[in-house]
């Protein structure tokens, strides 16, 4: 049997802002604990959440969140999304 549980977690890419201290909080953290600056982001807030318990009343209480965080989503060709340029942009003219 492994000593380690090891489970496939789907990720997305958020996009927030920091204040410049905590930024730099979570970067020596991160050196601190050998991790990933976003790993101890996420297990940050999953601490918070998981410990605050007037939190969790208001969860069972408005099950649907509202989503206000900016999630980065990726282009796929199913979707018809297109990278680069737009045609006829300045930067897709060629120059003569």
């Amino acid at each position: 049997m492994p000593l380690l549980e090891i489970k496939a977690t789907k990720k997305v890419t958020a996009i927030c802002s920091l204040e410049e201290s905590t930024a730099l909080l979570v970067d020596q953290y991160a050196a601190f604990a050998k991790a990933p600056a976003d790993e101890v982001v996420n297990k940050a807030i999953e601490y918070v959440c998981g410990k605050d318990s007037e939190f969790q009343k208001y969860r069972v209480q408005n099950p649907k969140p509202v989503s206000s965080l900016r999630i980065k989503r990726s282009a796929t060709v199913a979707t018809g999304a297109r990278r680069g340029p737009k045609p006829g942009s300045a930067s897709s003219i060629a120059a003569d």
